[in-house]
């Protein structure tokens, strides 16, 4: 479960515009992005912010990097996957708009 997830999707459909809860999507997240962000959001719910130990949480978890597809996390392969999938994200929505 994922309360803010929930929070957002709830406020969208309360609003009528069940489209806003993923306004910032110009695609849809494949598997490894899902299972990168839910790895994310568990290391950050324990108040864990350095990348390192970030990088070496999903080390220590074999979670494949949605990009590269390497397992060898270090703080510069998490910035890199991010740069790439920030990248890849600002291009999908300039060429579908929002909602995905």
């Amino acid at each position: 479960m994922d309360a803010f997830k929930d929070r957002l999707a709830q406020r969208a459909h309360d609003t009528s515009r069940p489209a806003l809860a993923h306004q910032s999507r110009g695609r849809a997240l494949t598997d490894a992005e899902n299972a990168l962000a839910a790895a994310l959001m568990e290391i950050y719910g324990t108040g864990e912010q350095d990348f390192g130990r970030v990088a070496a949480a999903l080390a220590g978890k074999g979670l494949t990097a949605p990009v590269s597809g390497r397992k060898d996390w270090s703080e510069a392969l998490l910035a890199e996957e991010l740069a790439a999938l920030n990248a890849d994200f600002d291009a999908a929505y300039q060429d579908h708009g929002y909602g995905a």
